[in-house]
């Protein structure tokens, strides 16, 4: 049963049963029932054999119905055809209706009684004593042993449903009281395992996204470390001389501190909330415009409209051709072509390629390739952000001719 509405129903469904099982035992078990009017033309035809005939002196009919009476110990009372007492024992007993063809339950003074037409026309009326015992109690036990069963049949998938929202439910405390490493116990393939499971995933999720996000403000703030120490050194160097390069080094090092920034809040704000503004964008003309900013670039492929927000693909197409600038070597070429419903953006240059141990890592922020004493910041992984925001990825593709190539591949139906 993978759903829990169902196992709540079949299990409902099969106290019914229960409950049918048992009575239809205890009916077994009470024999097979005759018709009504057979049996007592059967208890007739018996206490006809039990007594005198009819034409035998009262005398004698009268110890007949004692020695029955005493025998079955109940009241007994004997009458003619015409409804006159012959003979009885015990409590007065009254006359069957006339209404009655081979006997019937009528209501006496005393509580109920059965009368039995004889064959020779003569009728006996019987009543059983009285025992003051409530007839409700049997049923009352009845209902309370099958009560009894369905809720002992019950109680494990109860027990084992509870068990599992209270793990559920320590789990979620857990991780609220800040231990983000809580998971709890998949069981079962209901809607509870799938609700754990969920919580899991959503729990590795959280746990991913604080560990990065610390990670990333370890990073930044020593990586800002260098370009603020710059600056501070810088202006106090400007003080004491007035040089035209040194200003422009204060300029690029103020460009710098501005362009981290931006990118550390982008990437933030992409991990938090993703607000994309979805449009058809040209992906060949906007890479044609970013490539219009660098010399030695060249751009070939084929025109690809994408669906997508055409200002974070910019910023994809630009930090891929500042990686190739910064960190690799002229000639860089771009590429783009179409392939099985992608788009298949490709940079290259003319550098000596990314080691394969750090092909993947190349796209964790502030990751250092070597012995580099500067890392990659997060311009690569803002790439790899914005291709997986869009439904593709971004991976390091080496070609024969040139081993240094970051692909980029984008839905484009």
């Amino acid at each position: 049963m993978k759903r829990l509405y169902q196992k709540i129903y079949l299990t409902i469904i099969a106290s019914l049963l229960l409950v049918v099982l048992v009575a239809g035992s205890v009916w077994r078990l009470g024999g097979d029932r005759m018709p009504v009017a057979q049996a007592f033309e059967m208890a007739g035809e018996l206490a006809a054999a039990a007594l005198p005939r009819a034409d035998a002196p009262q005398a004698a009919q009268q110890a007949a119905v004692e020695r029955l009476a005493r025998r079955l110990q109940i009241d007994l009372a004997l009458f003619d055809a015409r409804m006159r007492p012959i003979a009885r024992f015990g409590e007065p007993l009254p006359p069957p209706p006339r209404r009655f063809q081979t006997g019937g339950w009528l209501m006496g003074p005393r509580g109920p009684a059965w009368s039995f037409h004889l064959p020779d026309g003569r009728w006996i009326v019987a009543r059983a004593p009285i025992h003051h015992a409530n007839p409700a109690v049997g049923l009352v036990l009845f209902l309370g042993g099958i009560a009894l069963a369905v809720a002992i049949a019950a109680y494990p998938v109860v027990r084992g449903l509870t068990r599992r929202l209270e793990r559920l439910q320590t789990g979620v405390e857990t991780l609220g009281a800040g231990q983000l490493s809580a998971r709890v116990e998949v069981q079962g393939r209901d809607e509870v395992a799938r609700l754990a499971a969920s919580f899991n995933r959503a729990a590795a999720r959280i746990e991913e996204l604080v560990g990065a996000h610390r990670m990333l403000l370890a990073n930044a703030s020593h990586e800002l470390r260098t370009p603020l120490s710059r600056l501070r050194l810088g202006l106090e160097l400007y003080e004491q001389r007035q040089d035209p390069k040194l200003k422009a080094e204060l300029a690029r090092d103020t460009a710098e501190l501005d362009l981290l920034i931006d990118e550390i809040l982008l990437a933030s704000r992409l991990d938090a909330a993703p607000n994309l503004q979805l449009e058809p964008v040209d992906l060949l003309g906007l890479a044609a415009e970013e490539c219009a900013h660098y010399e030695d670039v060249t751009l070939t492929g084929e025109p690809a409209t994408i669906r997508g927000d055409a200002r974070l693909l910019r910023r994809l197409v630009r930090n891929l051709l500042d990686n190739a600038r910064r960190h690799g070597a002229p000639p860089v070429t771009v590429s783009l072509a179409r392939r099985g419903g992608q788009a298949i953006l490709e940079v290259a240059d003319g550098g000596g390629g990314i080691p394969e141990a750090d092909r993947d890592r190349v796209f964790t922020p502030f990751h250092r390739i070597g012995g580099e004493s500067t890392g990659a910041g997060l311009g690569l992984a803002l790439v790899r952000q914005i291709a997986r925001l869009h439904g593709g990825d971004a991976t390091v593709a080496p070609r024969p001719e040139q081993p240094s190539c970051l692909r980029v591949s984008l839905p484009a139906p």
